[in-house]
């Protein structure tokens, strides 16, 4: 059964589990601090991406979009943070992002094709979970806060299936992707002990 209320991103091949509303929304202060380092960690991948393929103008110019929106929603969830007393602070990383980057291929240009579905699959899922806490979170205030990001996790997710199609043919990229999707949802099948945005 669908939880949420909100349409998701068609590639997601199983939604997320009600096990997983259930835990965050027990925990939302750990989930706000999980955020925050997701939101660090995209801009970062984002970063990475352009000085891994320098030379790609098209890839440089709308992933610096993608890093400096990822920084402001950054401050945006620490201003969060702050107002409810948590301080920053370290946490042990779910499996997810690992798991997925060990599906990434060596050699390119097949690198970058992974790279480009990892993070797309990464931001679908974002809009999904972001969607579920927008809609089951108890305090009107912060479900407005996750709702109003929903939008741009899709066109991150967007920007990453442009950059796939432009640089590589459509049914080479919609071969890997599916693939690659059904792998992911294989990660969040069992859910980690530990509340995570991608847990």
């Amino acid at each position: 059964m669908q939880l949420s209320k909100t349409p998701t991103i068609k590639y997601i091949k199983e939604p997320t589990s009600q096990a997983w509303v259930e835990q965050a929304i027990a925990n939302l202060d750990i989930i706000l601090l999980d955020h925050s380092h997701c939101e660090r960690k995209a801009a970062g991948v984002a970063l990475n991406l352009m000085f891994r393929y320098p030379s790609n103008a098209k890839m440089i110019k709308m992933l610096t979009a993608i890093a400096r929106e990822e920084l402001e929603h950054f401050e945006q969830v620490n201003q969060w943070l702050e107002r409810r007393n948590i301080p920053l602070a370290p946490l042990n990383a779910p499996p997810y992002g690992g798991a997925l980057n060990s599906q990434v291929r060596r050699n390119e240009p097949e690198r970058m094709l992974d790279l480009l579905l990892v993070y797309c699959l990464i931001e679908a899922r974002s809009h999904e979970r972001l969607g579920l806490l927008a809609d089951y979170c108890p305090e009107p205030e912060l479900a407005k806060f996750y709702r109003s990001l929903m939008a741009s996790e899709a066109r991150h997710y967007g920007v990453y299936w442009i950059l796939s199609t432009t640089y590589f043919e459509q049914k080479i990229v919609d071969k890997r992707l599916e693939e690659l999707a059904i792998f992911e949802s294989e990660i969040l099948s069992n859910l980690h002990p530990e509340p995570r945005i991608h847990s």
